[in-house]
């Protein structure tokens, strides 16, 4: 299986292409490493942005997109702009989407130790969240 952890943090769409095939993970080569919205009050925008996502799904043969859920207030609470970029992939029709909430992450991680440490994957610190994602994901449809 091959999905796409993604972590939304501002106006970034920050994400991690990782599959599992046979009990092996693997963290194939990805074009992109983080999408980016430049005016979030343009419809074209966000649309440029659905379709680009889109995109990289179709390219990738992704069968599943995974978010990181945000809180809706608090501390912690996601951006307005990271919601319209959430409604714009959930509602895509070429996209399978999924939410994990971090403490899901964290129990399906504590449950499936990730095997190496996150300096031997070769992807930039920007990406951990959206890897411990579509890591997080995978083991427990293992």
């Amino acid at each position: 299986m091959r999905v796409l952890g993604v972590e939304l943090k501002g106006s970034e769409a920050n994400i991690c292409l990782l599959s599992l095939t046979e009990g092996l993970f693997d963290i194939p080569d990805c074009r992109v490493r983080k999408f980016t919205i430049q005016d979030h009050e343009s419809n074209q925008c966000m649309k440029d942005f659905q379709f680009a996502f889109a995109k990289l799904v179709a390219d990738y043969s992704i069968e599943k997109v995974v978010i990181r859920q945000r809180q809706l207030k608090g501390k912690f609470a996601g951006s307005a702009v990271g919601f319209k970029m959430e409604a714009a992939l959930q509602l895509s029709n070429d996209i399978d989407v999924a939410l994990m909430s971090p403490i899901q992450i964290k129990e399906a991680i504590k449950q499936n130790p990730i095997p190496l440490p996150f300096s031997d994957t070769g992807l930039k610190v920007f990406q951990e969240p959206a890897f411990a994602t579509a890591f997080a994901f995978l083991s427990i449809q293992n």
